[in-house]
């Protein structure tokens, strides 16, 4: 009688074909045994064929012969690489490590509910390299163990450490050796029995089965040596999950959850939401006490739970973080926070930048409304030497000294060997602002109407021109006065010479705005009662010319009415044949840069990349399994976000933080961001070819494509060439773990992730959310998150000091009234504005110590990381590991280079004027990495990071 064909002995439990391989171990002596449910006997004829992949292999006819599975034993070594936390290696906490077991291994069957029992491993060396200790275990497994599917890593030291890699080769039979690889990345807190630290198989070799022939008395046996089995495939949809694992993977889930009571520890990793309570410190200083952010009165998404006790004089406030609000003791679940070379490389750049402002600022303590005194002052703070060192002889320049001695010597105890001479360099900036490109290559730019408009396409803030007309408020009237705008017909035919009439300008699209009147005007009143500024809400009408430039053509300023006084606006135009109308433009294009430069800091950069994609990020740690294959395509673009954000609120967004004390809106810039949320977010529409519709910047042709309103739109141009390469590679990467439709309508740990993406981590939405039911919507929601994450934060996010370092050219306040607001217009105009126009501008401008607050955090914001991960070079392992999904990976990054080669050449092209011309910054902020990133001449061409960490 014949026999099936001989699968693995060892299948998983999902079905379908196999993805293991088979091999024995001959450790145990050899002897025949009964048949069993491991055990195949055939007295006349076998077909002997083995199942890999789905394919069969080594088909042999074999007469007469006994098929036996043999007990054997296979040695395991397991290598594990271990880092210490920083500033705690001490030679007595090194010896404990070295001299005594405190690191167990537990490995546990994919195939069978069975494990090892913890394994204790031993210290093997260490790799001054990498700064990490080398541990090593080795032991015997009975070979019917079955495939190795996971491992519980257990510290018994007297501190948490960090698991890196650990590498399990497996030695026996005839195969020299076989390895299987888990990329931990992950600190494992000591003694804690409450929280099992599981980790799952990544990749592994494929080993097939070794069969040999022995006389065994009368009989002809062959002999089938199975070592453990290896699993080839490292990512599983949940009904995929081989049985041994299934409760592995489930358990990890709910020790993330965690049960939504008590305050978080730091080396816990609990993920969970909140609401944006923690801004002020009501107990220490009531006038930061500010509203919660989330929720019906002001919609907002949540936030990673800290559980924090509440404010005993404001309960709906939680209380700040010990630190006293600098970030670093902001509770994030624990691998979300910064390790190694980034944590040292960050903490460095933070502490230098806080230094230059607290250098220049101590000089200015005595009054924080104190301008500049000239222009040429401005300049001087990016000269060479020392020029905002306070003289020797000042008692504020020892404490300055004893802090640099103090922090150089923390700090360089951080780096990592090679970053000696970038800390140098760093230094040697120290005093000093390094002049941004813009100013360096035109030093006139910031003056130019050109330079102005073209910074809409080409700029910091490329996300807020659109194509809008006519003009009108959605505002309550009663409220805020006339919703019309005063830029009319004959104002805008004024401005644009007669070439067109402005209906045919509207037919034939050249009328583009900067619309700020809807989302400024109801904080106008409320900002105008802080110290030392003022608000207004602002349009700016933009005219496309025949080269495809847009030339600015009107502004429009509007106080609205109060119970005192009337609505007061103004149209200002550059067209103006005096002295005093240009001066008036000037004003009005300062007005209009700081509310540019708040709503693209408070919108565009932090709600609609850092706050928006948190939630996706606690939702998938929370619902997706770490062996899930979209968890695995999330992650690299989920690294670091909920650590710079914890560090955002401590120090940029808090109450009387940077963003408050030297942006536009104040102490109401969190509540307006809120407002944009609740107005205007969708999911639906932070998808670029979305975002570009509604704004009326693109439009779908004839022929189903997407169609540019202005050809030579920069952040556009590049934007579509990376949206359309992501989309390529994760419709790839989808449809090789998603045969068909039903395999995403099946997958639970899919949709409940979606699902609390929607219901916890942004409650207060409730459309614009698409169904995950077929491989379009899926492939959509992804490369959304993916471009947010990736190309949307780089395009608003590292050209913020090239562009707005030189504060002139993106002022980030405007302090003082226009001149002509009074009742009488230009006739009631201030004496000092007709006497000195010049200190009008600068009194206008940021403060002395506002400047000294935002050049710094411009500068750290728009720093890259000596470790960063950028988009089409850096690879994951568990992508590697895939034969397909790595081919898929090898064509996206293929793309991405050309792209980068083709951003080079529209960057020298002279039609595109945008992005060409004398004293012109060529556009590179979505130019992806090739080559070494330290080797771009500029800051925004180093590439676009994966992730949200910075």
């Amino acid at each position: 009688m014949a026999t099936q064909p001989l699968g693995p002995v060892l299948s998983p439990s999902h079905g379908g074909p196999s993805s293991f391989s088979s091999s024995v171990s001959l450790g145990g002596q050899w002897a025949p045994r009964r048949p069993t449910v491991s055990s195949k006997v055939s007295c006349t004829r076998i077909g002997l064929s083995e199942v890999v992949n789905g394919k069969v292999v080594d088909n042999i006819d074999i007469d007469e012969e006994e098929q036996i599975m043999v007990q054997g034993i296979t040695t395991v070594t397991a290598t594990v690489v271990v880092r210490l936390k920083e500033g705690i290696s001490t030679p007595e906490k090194v010896a404990d490590m070295v001299n005594r077991n405190w690191l167990f291994l537990d490995f546990f069957s994919s195939s069978t509910e069975r494990h090892t029992e913890p394994q204790p491993t031993k210290y093997l060396r260490m790799d001054d390299v990498i700064g990490s200790f080398i541990y090593e275990s080795s032991f015997g497994v009975q070979s019917s163990f079955g495939a190795i599917g996971a491992i519980d890593v257990i510290n018994r030291f007297n501190t948490e450490v960090y698991i890196s890699d650990i590498e399990v080769h497996l030695h026996g039979g005839h195969h020299h050796s076989s390895a299987v690889t888990f990329q931990c990345n992950s600190w494992i807190a000591c003694n804690n029995p409450d929280d099992r630290r599981f980790f799952f198989t990544l990749k592994a070799t494929n080993s097939l089965p070794c069969r040999h022939r022995r006389s065994i008395g009368c009989k002809l046996v062959t002999l089938i040596e199975i070592e453990i089995l290896l699993i080839v495939q490292s990512s599983y949809l949940p009904s995929q999950t081989p049985r041994g694992v299934k409760n592995l993977r489930t358990k990890e889930l709910e020790a993330i959850c965690g049960n939504g009571r008590g305050e978080r520890k730091e080396w816990e990793r609990v993920y969970d939401y909140d609401v944006y309570n923690d801004l002020g410190d009501p107990d220490n200083d009531p006038a930061t006490r500010r509203p919660v952010l989330g929720g019906r009165e002001r919609p907002y998404p949540r936030r990673c739970l800290t559980g924090r006790r509440r404010c005993k004089t404001d309960p709906s406030s939680e209380t700040r973080a010990k630190d006293g609000g600098g970030g670093d003791g902001i509770y994030v679940p624990r691998d979300e926070a910064f390790t190694g070379r980034r944590a040292g490389a960050f903490a460095t750049k933070r502490a230098l930048s806080m230094l230059s402002a607290f250098t220049t600022a101590r000089r200015v303590s005595g009054d924080r409304r104190r301008s500049f005194p000239s222009l040429a002052a401005i300049d001087a703070l990016y000269e060479d030497g020392y020029r905002n060192r306070p003289p020797s002889s000042q008692p504020e320049a020892d404490d300055i000294d004893g802090y640099l001695a103090g922090m150089v010597q923390r700090q360089l105890k951080l780096l990592l060997k090679g970053e000696e001479e970038e800390f140098k360099e760093e230094l040697r900036k120290l005093f000093k602002f390094q002049m941004p490109e813009i100013h360096d290559k035109d030093k006139l730019a910031w003056l130019r109407d050109e330079e102005f408009a073209r910074q809409t396409l080409a700029g910091m803030n490329p996300l807020s021109i659109q194509l809008e007309f006519p003009i009108f408020s959605k505002l309550d009237e009663e409220t805020y006065g006339p919703g019309d705008s005063l830029i009319t017909r004959e104002l805008i035919e004024g401005q644009i010479n007669g070439v067109m009439t402005a209906e045919e300008a509207v037919l034939n699209k050249k009328l583009f705005i900067l619309d700020y009147h809807d989302v400024l005007l109801p904080f106008v009143h409320a900002v105008r009662e802080l110290d030392d500024t003022t608000l207004y809400a602002s349009r700016t009408l933009f005219f496309l010319t025949e080269d495809g430039t847009l030339r600015p053509i009107a502004i429009e300023l509007t106080r609205p009415k109060s119970p005192n006084t009337p609505q007061w606006r103004q149209v200002f135009t550059p067209a103006g044949t005096s002295v005093t109308s240009s001066w008036l433009w000037q004003l009005a294009k300062t007005h209009v840069l700081a509310h540019d430069a708040a709503y693209h800091q408070l919108v565009n950069h932090w709600l609609r990349t850092h706050c928006c994609v948190e939630p996706y990020v606690i939702a998938a740690n929370r619902r997706l399994s770490q062996m899930h294959p979209i968890y695995r395509l999330l992650h690299p673009h989920f690294r670091f976000t909920m650590e710079i954000n914890a560090q955002a609120r401590g120090m940029l967004i808090s109450a009387d933080g940077i963003i408050e004390s030297a942006f536009a809106p104040g102490k109401h810039s969190m509540e307006l961001s809120s407002a944009v949320y609740d107005k205007f977010w969708r999911f639906d529409m932070e998808a670029l070819p979305a975002d570009l519709i509604r704004r009326g910047m693109a439009f779908q042709g004839e022929d189903g494509k997407l169609k540019l309103t202005i050809e030579d739109y920069p952040y556009a141009n590049d934007g579509l060439l990376v949206w359309d390469s992501i989309k390529e590679w994760v419709s790839d990467y989808v449809n090789h773990y998603y045969p068909s439709a039903s395999n995403i309508y099946s997958d639970e740990e899919l949709h409940g992730w979606w699902n609390e993406v929607q219901t916890n981590g942004h409650p207060d939405k409730k459309d614009g959310w698409p169904e995950l039911d077929c491989h379009g919507s899926l492939i959509k929601v992804l490369t959304t998150i993916i471009w947010v994450a990736s190309g949307h934060h780089a395009a608003v996010n590292f050209g913020q000091y090239p562009y707005a370092g030189y504060f002139p050219n993106r002022p980030t306040i405007a302090r003082r009234n226009m001149p002509t607001e009074e009742e009488h217009g230009c006739e009631g105009m201030q004496p000092t504005f007709v006497e000195d126009p010049v200190r009008v501008l600068l009194d206008t401008f940021p403060s002395q110590y506002q400047t000294t607050l935002i050049l710094p955090a411009l500068n750290l914001l728009s720093s890259h990381s000596p470790s960063e991960e950028y988009m089409g070079t850096h690879t994951e392992a568990a992508w590697m590991a895939n034969r397909e999904v790595r081919a898929a990976f090898g064509r996206f990054n293929e793309r991405m280079m050309r792209i980068a080669l083709t951003i080079d050449h529209w960057n020298r092209d002279p039609e595109r004027r945008n992005r060409w011309g004398p004293g012109v910054v060529p556009y590179v902020l979505l130019k992806p990495c090739y080559g070494d990133p330290k080797d771009m001449s500029s800051v925004m061409e180093m590439g676009i990071p994966n992730s949200i960490s910075i």
